[in-house]
């Protein structure tokens, strides 16, 4: 493996020797080691280096390694950084800290090299799949009508006002810095689409500017235009030689800037269009391991669901029907824990993962128990290595067709809605843990028994987190008060979507999943 393949590791611990016993086993895997004792020395090599991905201590000297995380997913060049604490730390709330803070895994001291060797590798997977496909987030940001950021750079404050002004008007989102050192700055924390700026400057030059740009994988692609009293073929040569997309001369004014731009951003935006495209049509054909195509045909018993992937790529949400025998049927609806890794891509893989477990847990299955199949499938993902830093929801229903019983157990899912015959909602909420996250998930099975007429509601928190253009949640009040109001011979599930539809706009910030189980009078 060439110096240029391998990848590199950050380890931050104050014990010296725990960082050489680290280092020794990372270098014999092809890795690249950089260590840091604190924080501080750690924010600098983080500055100065690529880094893919960290392991921390918890207990050091001024910052915390949880402060640290915290820190570092503020920075959005990391905030999708691989990042495992190795700490004596091991309660459930050290675990749950871990998480909150931005931890994608913790290994326990005294650790087994092996293990942490493996998690490293798996993370890192992981990690190219997001670079490779982008993040539900990245996704969104595809599809949505977002204002291009532009950057300008240039020592002459009215030059700057005199373009920035221009942009501006032509409907872009234009931040001016006057010299390098203030547009490095400005770029760690906001990464522009596209980059225009002044040769001759004091201090450090545009052709200067634009080198260190190169040197930064997340900044060397960033289109970039030279906006210049320069105009001589040598350097107009040297620009491009620098990879430059363009190069204008201050005197063309700036409405040939505002074009340059215009064109540029037109076609970033066709590129983008095309590739949207090209996924949509490679996931369309895929989608049925994720959702089923028809409902459950189960005696006495009306079952029907409705799906909307988030802007038409299946994102993290899959649900399943699976018939134990002619009286028992399960209900599941899971949620894969993907915002770090691109739920969307990753779904198809886990979910048929989930369901074979289901599956040969269910073919097994003496007493028929959520809870206990929850439980099961549990002890299969926690210990499996290859996908231990992923985590889902998961809502198990088991509904017996005779006795008209339903037995519900779940893993840090929604609450499901329990609609009596006298209109009553009941929200009855699972104490389980997230699949994967320990290996004891404490499930237990929630029983109702159920009369004709009434209703039971699956949700994921897609409809919950939702949001208005005003930014306000669609929120559990907001679903209980709709499902409330539906009278007897009406849909429910067109109904809910379309006071859905007219609160987001139709805009969705996730899936949108919902299952609705019905007595049949």
């Amino acid at each position: 493996m060439s110096e240029s393949e391998k990848r590199t590791v950050l380890i931050i611990d104050d014990d010296k020797t725990i960082r050489k016993l680290i280092i020794h086993h990372l270098k014999l895997n092809n890795f690249i080691p950089f260590e840091a004792e604190n924080s501080n020395q750690a924010f600098d090599i983080l500055k100065k280096e690529k880094i893919d991905l960290v392991l921390s201590d918890v207990t050091m000297e001024g910052m915390d390694g949880f402060e640290f995380c915290q820190k570092v997913r503020e920075n959005e060049n990391h905030r999708f950084l691989p990042f495992i604490f190795v700490t004596a730390k091991n309660t459930l709330e050290d675990k749950s800290k871990a998480v909150e803070s931005g931890g994608d895994d913790i290994i326990t001291k005294p650790f087994d090299i092996k293990e942490l060797i493996l998690k490293t590798q798996a993370l890192i997977r992981r990690s190219d799949i997001y670079r490779t496909y982008g993040i539900r987030k990245s996704l969104k940001k595809s599809f949505d009508e977002v204002t291009p950021k532009i950057l300008f750079v240039d020592d002459d404050a009215s030059m700057s006002r005199l373009f920035k002004y221009n942009l501006e008007k032509a409907g872009y989102d234009c931040t001016a810095a006057n010299s390098v050192d203030e547009a490095m700055e400005l770029i760690k924390n906001k990464i522009p689409d596209i980059i225009v700026s002044d040769i001759m400057m004091p201090k450090t030059d545009g052709f200067e500017f634009r080198r260190m740009l190169l040197e930064i994988p997340s900044l060397k692609d960033v289109p970039f235009i030279f906006l210049t009293a320069k105009g001589s073929e040598e350097d107009i040569l040297e620009g491009y030689d620098l990879g430059i997309t363009d190069y204008v001369v201050k005197t063309a004014g700036p409405k040939l800037v505002v074009a340059k731009v215009s064109a540029i951003i037109n076609s970033l935006g066709n590129e983008r269009k095309k590739v949207i495209s090209e996924l949509q049509e490679a996931t369309s054909s895929l989608r049925t391991k994720v959702v089923p195509d028809t409902f459950p045909v189960f005696e006495g018993f009306s079952i029907s669901h409705m799906h909307i992937p988030f802007k038409g790529i299946p994102g993290g949400d899959f649900l399943d029907y699976f018939q134990l025998d002619e009286n028992n049927l399960v209900i599941i609806l899971g949620d894969v824990m993907g915002k770090k890794w691109g739920a969307w891509y990753f779904a198809y893989a886990y979910a048929g993962y989930i369901r074979s477990a289901l599956r040969s847990v269910l073919q097994q299955a003496q007493d028929y128990s959520p809870s206990d199949i929850l439980q099961q499938v549990n002890l299969t993902v926690y210990g499996d290595t290859k996908i231990s830093e992923v985590f889902a929801t998961l809502s198990i229903i088991i509904v017996n067709n005779k006795t008209k019983e339903l037995k519900y157990s779940g893993a840090g899912d929604i609450p499901i809605i329990y609609k009596k015959s006298n209109g009553e909602l009941l929200s009855i909420k699972s104490k389980g843990l997230l699949l994967g996250f320990s290996k004891i998930g404490d499930y237990e099975d929630n029983i109702i028994q159920l009369s004709e007429g009434e209703q039971v509601y699956l949700t994921t928190d897609g409809i919950t987190d939702s949001r208005a253009k005003n930014l306000e949640s669609f929120g559990e009040h907001r679903l209980y008060e709709i499902i409330r109001n539906i009278q007897t011979g009406e849909n429910p599930l067109e109904i809910i979507q379309k006071k859905f539809d007219e609160f987001t706009g139709s805009e969705y910030d996730d899936d949108i999943s919902l299952i609705l189980i019905s007595v049949k009078k």
